[in-house]
């Protein structure tokens, strides 16, 4: 594998690595991200879809009945439809959206992007985001592809995570580190 693939590692980062060597031997690397969006988004909507992707009650066969089903009502095909399909017949689903984002990390990296994972308690509004994105642009160099998350547990404040990079301003960490220092003084 080449030198952008060689940071990964577990089970999602070989079969990540693995289709984004496919997909850029075949011009399709911006094509896949797409399609493999569409089923993230599928996994973040359904709570049924997700048990699919990770029970393992059900057989091989069956995630790849239903997984075939899926990918054939909305239209998916081609390579990524193979790569799931391969995927699922491999017992491999529990690790789908792992490869999902592991490839979107070396699709943005292939584009010289740095990617960034924000949790907020609230969505932000697109100023804000626009405000954040510049403001992460200016730290990392590059330009940054927001992956934004909203957690009401967080209470307020953010989560960054860009790189190896991690900056919690969230109140609920806050909370809990003046928690521990009552803790220590009482």
């Amino acid at each position: 594998m080449t030198e952008t693939t060689s940071h990964l590692s577990g089970v999602a980062g070989r079969y990540a690595g693995a289709l984004f060597e496919l997909a850029t031997e075949t011009d399709e690397v911006d094509a896949v991200e797409a399609e493999l969006l569409r089923i993230q988004a599928l996994l973040d909507e359904s709570d049924d879809l997700r048990r699919l992707v990770r029970s393992p009650v059900f057989s091989a066969e069956q995630q790849l009945e239903a997984i075939s089903a899926i990918l054939d009502k909305i239209g998916i095909g081609g390579t990524v439809g193979n790569f799931v399909r391969l995927v699922a017949k491999n017992r491999r689903l529990f690790a789908l959206p792992g490869m999902i984002a592991g490839y979107r990390r070396l699709a943005a990296a292939h584009r010289g992007e740095a990617s960034a994972e924000v949790i907020t308690a609230a969505p932000l509004s697109d100023a804000n985001m626009a405000a954040l994105k510049a403001a992460l642009a200016e730290v990392s160099g590059k330009d940054v592809n927001i992956n934004a998350k909203v957690e009401p547990a967080l209470l307020g404040g953010l989560i960054v995570r860009l790189g190896s990079r991690m900056i919690d301003t969230s109140l609920r960490s806050k909370l809990n580190s003046l928690k521990t220092r009552m803790k220590e003084v009482g």
